[in-house]
């Protein structure tokens, strides 16, 4: 049944419902998990939204207005699982739990504890660890746009502010791959929204317009800091990113009910500090996704980081490749330190020990740290003295700013983990629920109520054994029941010796039961160890956390610089691994690229890779590229960006020599498909796509274009094309690789700044040998029929294609001497020297025609006989 939260009657509910509806009706668009017991249970429309999306029973409890509710619920102690498949839904899970204490009076207290939302995620299970949760907020006003960038699972916290314009909003947000993304309910125009959700996928959230009110957002981030100005950051002149920013706080204080003490500083970036990667590149790069399901991409391909959080910094790196070449340079400087003598492997092995540290000092902070998020923790402080001695060997030899700074940012933390080894059990249980978190000998006291509850049975008998001597009373016995708690029993005859001290607690037909002093006392103690030791355990828990709390910034920067320590030591590895090389950067425009290889085709390949050169600068700022399909055009182009991109990330990369000029941008429009949702054909995304090229690519940009024009009639495509050639270089001046199958367009390089280039491919006997080679000069033939040959097309099919090639090439010669006739005969060339312009054109030749088609190798010496006496037939016919 549906429910108009708005319009209950409470009254007519049991009082647990009552609770429950009160709590919903504060969240009414969530999910709302209510606990009961050792479930969550989600009632009404909620019940049914999760039954269907989580696959679980569908059930009934109580009524409403006659009509049972529907209920469903899942187990609390797996509950992640559930969550984590909800959220990634899309959905919103308000976490509500038992608060108060059993009492027997109404329902227990309940309160909501948590909001989880996609952008707000900090828990491992509901995370993927190796990418970040970012929650995005964009402010708009007038003709400006800030952003705020805040990763709560990693601390990040990060801002910018610049001109709005469709365009340079998508590439934002491509960069900053956003979780959520949130906006002003209020000042919000609907088309902005539109090019949101065109770009990225992922939810939308309203905000009040106050989360993002100009004026208290300064106040907002001052109190987050502890601050009294803004000034240090150098934000203090950007309202709309203090804005932005704010509202992020207000949103995360909210859905964590809590104060957030690991966000302590904040970062300004400039769109200008990274190479611009549009969201149409990202994707034909492959660069964090695959193409295809089964496919491989770059990072999966070169991510093995020791650790999560490096993993995560590799994916960042990745998707935002700096323009800061001092930044680059001290990077390769580490990895070459790292290369020489192999240094990286003792360090790598150290990282290997090392858990999410990032994740667990958010938990910490925000209060919500499990037991074995500490173990991780100790585990890592372990860790730091041998990494630390694992760099050092290698500043000694080959001193590198970058990497001793590292080395100094990981602090010391001995004392930290003597002090976890000791308060926490070598091996705790996952949640804190039923104790033994808390290792023996950490705190006098609960090692008592420990003893008092774990020895109970011993202390009795020695009681018993105890009170027998001091009574004489051989049959006396101490036992204990739910009802009267601990007693000392003696029979009815025996009663008369009972000492003054026992007092009667109870009497039956045929004993007496009693207490003494002692008894009492250890009945209290023994009755309430159990929970006075958990409240004791959650009580010191609770006092490590804040212990940690208070060293969250070392414990950052040590989590922060292992991080970078890590993603160096792989591009190492790498390096090593795949034989890759050191860049250089030149401020002269142009790309250099000596024996270049694509990264991902080269290890995947059983077959020794082709390797190619890439030349491009200023004064040749263009290749057209010709040769068969299959032969390698697409791979070279792509190649091309990624050692590009790896040189920009500061890593070596697959070639033998790289020397890279200024790159702002990476473009590409390699192959198209249908957008049926936007109503697009093929042609119409690739020509989109172009536009946008054409539209922002500057003289610094690094374009890649395959196939311009394939998707119209052979003069539309080739004359768009041969447009978009002129127009990239004559007007834009970028750096281009062009793709094509229009021979036409290798006339074009007679033009001083465009190159012809053909991947090279030879025919024996009838069969087509793709040879990879990218070499100057114009292609001769496209060998379209070969290909099509090689992909299984069956052998009539292409025999019949080679008649109709024939025809049709006949064709085009008769129309270019007809051609040549006219202009021969025309008043213009008539005034002009004919005779240079008299050309032979072969005459059409049925023998030949014939010659062609036959399949030498299908025929028996019989046949191969009588095709030579019809052939001889056919060519005395010809013959005047």
């Amino acid at each position: 049944m549906s429910l108009d939260i708005s319009k209950v009657d409470l009254s007519s509910h049991t009082p647990m419902m009552q609770q429950y509806l009160k709590v919903k009706m504060q969240h009414p668009h969530s999910l709302l998990f209510y606990r009961m017991g050792d479930f969550y249970e989600l009632f009404f429309d909620d019940a049914k939204k999760a039954a269907k999306l989580l696959g679980i029973t569908l059930t009934h409890r109580g009524k409403t207005n006659g009509e049972p509710i529907p209920m469903a619920g899942v187990p609390f102690h797996s509950a992640e699982g559930y969550l984590a498949r909800l959220v990634k839904a899309g959905q919103t899970v308000v976490i509500c739990e038992q608060v108060g204490e059993v009492t027997g009076k109404g329902p227990v207290e309940r309160a909501v504890v948590r909001i989880l939302t996609p952008g707000t995620l900090t828990d491992d299970a509901l995370l993927n660890s190796q990418q970040s949760s970012n929650l995005v907020a964009l402010c708009f006003r007038q003709s400006e746009v800030g952003f705020a960038l805040l990763d709560l699972s990693a601390g990040i916290f990060k801002v910018q502010q610049q001109q709005y314009k469709p365009e340079l909003l998508a590439l934002e947000l491509a960069r900053l791959m956003p979780s959520e993304i949130l906006i002003d309910e209020d000042l919000i125009d609907p088309n902005i929204i539109e090019q949101i959700k065109k770009n990225i996928e992922c939810p939308i959230t309203k905000r009040p317009n106050v989360d993002f009110n100009l004026n208290n957002a300064q106040k907002t981030l001052c109190d987050q800091f502890a601050v009294s100005t803004l000034s240090g950051f150098g934000i203090d002149h950007l309202p709309l990113a203090q804005a932005a920013a704010a509202s992020l706080i207000h949103y995360a204080k909210e859905t964590q009910k809590t104060a957030l003490p690991h966000i302590r500083s904040i970062k300004l970036e400039q769109s200008s500090d990274f190479i611009s990667l549009d969201p149409v590149t990202r994707r034909n790069l492959e660069i964090i996704d695959p193409l295809f399901e089964h496919g491989t991409s770059l990072f999966s391909l070169i991510n093995d980081c020791q650790t999560a959080m490096g993993g995560r910094l590799l994916s960042r790196t990745l998707m935002q490749p700096l323009r800061d070449t001092a930044i680059l340079d001290s990077r390769l400087d580490v990895i070459e330190a790292f290369l020489k003598g192999y240094h990286e492997a003792p360090v790598r092995q150290v990282l290997k020990e090392i858990g999410d540290i990032e994740r667990v000092l958010s938990r910490v902070a925000l209060g919500s740290a499990r037991p074995r998020d500490l173990v991780q923790l100790r585990q890592a402080c372990a860790q730091i003295p041998y990494l630390r001695h694992a760099i050092e060997s290698i500043v000694q030899n080959h001193p590198v700013k970058l990497i001793e700074q590292l080395n100094e940012e990981l602090g010391d933390f001995n004392g930290l983990h003597q002090h976890l080894m000791a308060a926490i059990v070598e091996n705790p249980p996952v949640l804190l629920r039923d104790g033994n978190v808390i290792a023996e000998g950490f705190d006098e006291e609960l090692d008592e109520l420990r003893k008092i509850r774990d020895h109970a049975g011993q202390f009795l008998i020695d009681l018993e054994v105890q009170e027998r001597e001091r009574t004489g009373i051989n049959t006396l016995k101490i036992g204990y029941n739910r009802v009267s708690g601990y007693y000392i029993e003696l029979t009815r005859a025996q009663a008369d010796q009972a000492p003054d001290h026992y007092i009667r607690r109870q009497t039956l037909k045929n004993a007496e039961r009693y207490i003494t002093p002692e008894l009492k006392s250890f009945e209290d103690k023994v009755l309430s160890s159990e929970s006075r030791a958990l409240a004791r355990e959650k009580m010191l828990f609770e006092q490590l956390l804040e212990t940690l709390r208070q060293d969250i910034a070392n414990l950052q920067m040590m989590s922060s610089a292992i991080a970078q320590i890590d993603l160096l030591a792989n591009f190492a590895h790498q390096a090593r691994l795949q034989s890759w090389a050191r860049p250089e950067y030149s401020p002269e425009i142009g790309v250099k690229i000596i024996a270049g290889r694509h990264p991902v085709v080269e290890a995947l390949n059983k077959t020794p890779y082709t390797p190619n050169d890439t030349l491009l600068d200023f004064n040749h700022r263009m290749a057209i590229i010709t040769g068969p399909n299959m032969g390698g055009k697409s791979t070279f182009m792509r190649q091309t960006a990624l050692i590009s991109l790896l040189a920009y990330c500061g890593s070596f990369v697959p070639a033998k020599t790289a020397i890279l000029g200024p790159i702002d941008r990476i473009f590409t429009r390699i192959g198209s498909a249908d957008d049926l949702s936007s109503g697009k054909s093929t042609f119409m995304v690739e020509m989109t796509e172009t536009s946008q090229i054409l539209h922002h690519a500057t003289n610094q940009s690094l374009v890649l274009m395959d196939e311009v024009g394939r998707g119209t009639s052979t003069y539309d495509g080739l004359s768009l094309a041969w447009a978009c050639v002129l127009d990239l270089t004559k007007r834009i001046k970028c750096l281009c690789l062009f793709a094509t199958h229009y021979f036409e367009l290798t006339e074009l390089g007679k033009e001083t700044a465009i190159d012809n280039y053909h991947v090279t491919a030879k025919e024996m006997n009838g069969n087509l040998i793709l040879l990879h080679k990218v070499q100057h000069g114009p292609a001769s033939q496209s060998h379209g029929l070969q290909v099509a040959k090689l992909a299984g097309i069956p052998a009539g099919v292409i025999k019949e294609a080679q008649k109709r090639l024939k025809i049709l090439e006949r064709q085009q010669q008769q129309q270019l001497q007809n051609t040549i006739q006219n202009d021969l005969f025309a008043p213009s060339a008539l005034e002009e020297n004919v005779v240079e312009k008299i050309v032979e054109v072969e005459k059409p030749s049925a023998a030949l025609d014939a010659l062609a088609l036959i399949d030498v190798d299908d025929l028996t010496p019989r046949e191969a006989l009588d095709k030579l006496y019809a052939l001889k037939e056919l060519l005395h016919q010809e013959t005047p």
